[in-house]
């Protein structure tokens, strides 16, 4: 049996070699018409490219790997959307990746990408460090960072203010009466976790109030069933706490059943805040009070910076999306 090659391609879509190739490994390039018939000219003939032959002329394919701590969670799934949204009308396909932050993990992925001649990775660090950085440069990966990196302005990255978000979470509790309030976060170790601590003592100190009065919890994922187990935590204490801000919305719907669970009201007993207000926090049981990231435009903004590195004249950009908190019944 004959094996179908470029060369036939090209002739059938009548078009050269060369932007055969180009379809395959750099779509931008090729104008919509043209990107079609050799699409087209593909599928009839059944063709599958060597990938090892690219890999070896040091071509970069059109894949974008998007590595991100826990794929359940919504509002990464938001980005996810946003950026693939934006690469397939580039030509490019998503390779989506789950850590759960996971070092090894994210490496066994970061390796993967690195041999597939991956065109870049949008990617949710495990444990951000110039070490790491310098690691998959010399991969020859391109990278976004979804992260607040303003350490690294050697690097694009795309991320929410989590000082100003969470500074306005603890300020709206603040307001209500609330003297005794925890805080509930994933692992500590995140920036996330960090920036959100940060705002929330930000507002703390900025209204007089002593450090005290916030309640750190850590819980080991950003997850309901972690929320459901902070709130157990937090309801056997000695002194309870009258209201909850987590750091992010799973997190604060697992309180919140805990608090229904133990008959508490919400917010009369209990008020809770969340992040990310991704879409169940309207439709809980009692709305949830969050603050809004607009995770689908974060992931969208992570991917032109991604194609921009092919442009000339590209510069290294840090985005950092404004939140802003949504009132709803939980406080």
């Amino acid at each position: 049996m004959n094996t179908i090659g470029i060369k036939d391609v090209a002739l059938r879509a009548g078009v050269s070699i060369a932007t055969v190739s180009n379809v395959l490994n750099r779509p931008e390039k090729v104008a919509r018409g043209t990107r079609q018939r050799v699409e087209d000219a593909i599928d009839v003939l059944g063709y599958v490219p060597n990938l090892a032959a690219r890999q070896l002329s040091g071509s970069r394919g059109s894949m974008v790997g998007l590595v991100v701590f826990d794929v359940r969670n919504p509002f990464l799934t938001d980005i996810a959307r946003g950026a693939e949204d934006l690469l397939h009308a580039e030509g490019r396909t998503v390779m989506l990746c789950n850590t759960d932050v996971l070092a090894d993990k994210e490496e066994r992925y970061l390796q993967l990408l690195a041999q597939q001649n991956a065109a870049g990775v949008l990617i949710t660090p495990a444990d951000l460090n110039s070490h790491w950085l310098e690691g998959l440069r010399a991969r020859g990966l391109r990278v976004v960072l979804l992260d607040n990196a303003e350490t690294y302005p050697d690097v694009c990255s795309v991320a929410v203010d989590d000082v100003a978000g969470a500074d306005s979470a603890i300020t709206h509790l603040l307001a209500r009466g609330h003297e005794r309030i925890a805080f509930i976060t994933g692992p500590m170790h995140m920036r996330q976790s960090k920036d959100r601590l940060a705002g929330s003592r930000q507002a703390l100190e900025r209204a007089g109030r002593p450090a005290e009065v916030l309640r750190i919890v850590e819980a080991g994922a950003f997850t309901v069933d972690q929320g459901r187990r902070a709130g157990e935590q937090l309801l056997t204490a000695s002194e309870r706490v009258t209201a909850v801000f987590c750091a992010n919305d799973l997190l604060a719907l697992g309180v919140m059943q805990t608090a229904f669970r133990a008959k508490l009201r919400v917010p009369d007993d209990l008020a809770i805040v969340g992040y990310d207000d991704i879409h169940s926090a309207a439709t809980a049981g009692v709305p949830l009070t969050s603050v809004h990231v607009g995770g689908y435009d974060l992931g969208k903004a992570a991917a032109e910076l991604l194609l921009d590195e092919d442009r000339p004249g590209h510069t290294h950009r840090r985005l950092v999306f404004p939140p802003r908190l949504v009132e709803r019944n939980s406080t």
